[in-house]
């Protein structure tokens, strides 16, 4: 029970800045008194606490996943298999992200059905599959990884010069959106755990940098998608 409480506290101490942030605003800036104070107590309950279950549940339960598999895989000696796993994770938990969703939906609705929700979601998720697996092919190898997005950022420059104006920023948003709160502690947990189970890499140095390729990625596919469709 002490430990709960003492985990609780250090969750309510992560939203302590934004909290401060809104009672500076409403009561000095504003000088306003907050609307339905209970509510807002309630609400801030709930945030904390939903805060303390899912890093809990990270811990306990994805992270170590991500690793064990990873590790398994890297035993096994199949890369190939590897690489679809983790292009899967970056397809199936992308594909469902609400904030992609959103922002498909809006694009399909300012383009009169130019651009389609359901293959802008499919451009984006292929983008962050590849991405993925992009990155676990670098730390299988052990390549340096400012070749990748030295080469990753040319493509996108040379992309975006032919690509539709229409389609540019849209695509540069995509790759932001990608990120979910469950894609990035599983992928990266994957990362570290391959990093680890290969002999001659670097958890720090081979084992982050999956989630950076995960935004990179769909900002080429999704271009790739306008030049086809508009």
């Amino acid at each position: 029970m002490k430990n709960f409480f003492y985990l609780f506290f250090k969750s309510f101490k992560d939203v302590v800045p934004l909290i401060t942030l809104f009672l500076f605003f409403q009561l000095v800036v504003l000088d306003e008194p907050f609307p339905n104070p209970g509510r807002l107590a309630v609400g801030v309950f709930l945030v904390v606490f939903g805060l303390f279950l899912f890093m809990r549940g990270l811990e306990a339960g994805l992270f170590p996943l991500g690793e064990s598999m990873a590790h398994s895989f890297a035993a096994r000696g199949n890369i190939w298999w590897l690489l679809f796993f983790a292009a899967a994770i970056g397809y199936s938990a992308t594909i469902a992200e609400p904030s992609l969703m959103a922002i498909a939906i809006k694009a399909e609705s300012i383009t009169n059905g130019s651009i389609t929700s359901f293959s802008l979601r499919n451009a984006v998720a292929i983008g962050v599959a590849l991405g993925i697996a992009l990155g676990a092919f670098r730390i299988i190898l052990g390549h340096p990884i400012h070749y990748y997005f030295i080469g990753g950022y040319i493509i996108v420059s040379i992309i975006t010069i032919f690509a539709p104006k229409e389609i540019i920023g849209l695509a540069y948003d995509s790759g932001g959106v990608t990120t979910s709160s469950i894609t990035v502690p599983l992928v990266t947990a994957l990362g570290i755990g391959l990093a680890r189970s290969i002999d001659g890499r670097n958890p720090l140095m081979d084992g982050f940098g999956l989630i950076a390729f995960a935004s990179l990625a769909p900002i080429i596919t999704v271009m790739g998608y306008g030049l086809i469709v508009l």
